[in-house]
């Protein structure tokens, strides 16, 4: 009788390791561009460049913010609109902190556009510890960053400086790393970034003109940073975007590599 009842304890203990074990994982929603919905294994959601209601390949579907739920934290690498996007707007809703550019954030609370609160400032390897066992570092990333906002007073479009853009190296709290790459040029110093922080999972721009081209973000994901797996990302939502992730896994070719495949709007677990 007492072998019985150890036998089904064991069984108990067994299921209840694996079920432990299949939570363990982190979930991630793209919205098309360079935009990411985040939940980590402990279950806090972060927002990363969140241009949701204006992006010109997410499915209708998508667009509704009030359908992404409690939100805990969101990053912005710079102040495009393709990637500030809908960030202010989320984070006032959610009443939560909006990381970015210590530059942007500055001006933002400077114009009265956003609460110094949820504004905080932090600049390139800073490193933030928001939850038990998530950490989150800026590094560099080679772009420009600039808001066209309304003027406060006038009311017109106007130009506004928002700080060196940045990539965000996100640590979660079952130890897998996300590289988020923001807009970048391809730099030297992505190896260091590989060596140093050893990302997981790499978030890459692969459009051209404005990021890396298919050929420049193979490179990078090949020679420099050698992470285990890469997700192509901001193409095709302008002309000027040409670069398609077929050309990114040819440049790539014989690799240990896992290419992650999205479309706009798929959820996939890590």
């Amino acid at each position: 009788m007492l072998g019985r009842l150890f036998s089904f304890a064991i069984v108990g203990l067994l299921a209840l390791a694996g079920a432990a074990q299949a939570q363990n994982k982190a979930e991630l929603q793209w919205f098309s561009q360079a935009g990411f919905k985040l939940t980590t294994p402990g279950g806090k959601v972060i927002m990363i460049d969140p241009w949701i209601k204006g992006a010109t390949r997410l499915p209708e579907e998508f667009k509704d913010l009030g359908k992404l739920g409690k939100v805990d934290l969101v990053l912005v690498t710079h102040g495009h609109g393709d990637h500030l996007g809908d960030a202010m707007e989320i984070s006032k809703t959610n009443n939560v902190p909006m990381w970015g550019p210590a530059g942007m954030n500055q001006m933002l609370a400077t114009l009265g556009l956003m609460p110094a609160n949820l504004v905080p400032r932090m600049n390139k390897s800073g490193t933030i510890e928001p939850f038990p066992g998530v950490k989150i570092t800026q590094v560099h990333a080679e772009h420009s960053s600039e808001m066209i906002l309304k003027d406060p007073a006038t009311g017109k479009d106007t130009s506004y400086f928002a700080g060196e853009p940045v990539g965000f190296i996100i640590q979660l709290e079952n130890g897998f790393k996300i590289y988020h790459m923001g807009d970048t040029g391809l730099f030297g110093d992505m190896k260091m970034i590989g060596e140093y922080y050893k990302p997981d999972l790499v978030l890459v721009p692969i459009g051209g003109h404005y990021v890396m081209d298919p050929k420049d973000a193979a490179y990078a994901i090949k020679e420099l940073i050698k992470p285990k797996m890469a997700m192509p990302m901001h193409y095709a939502s302008n002309p000027f975007l040409k670069g398609t992730p077929a050309e990114f896994k040819a440049a790539l070719g014989q690799t240990s590599v896992q290419v992650v495949d999205m479309n706009p709007g798929d959820k996939k677990e890590f």
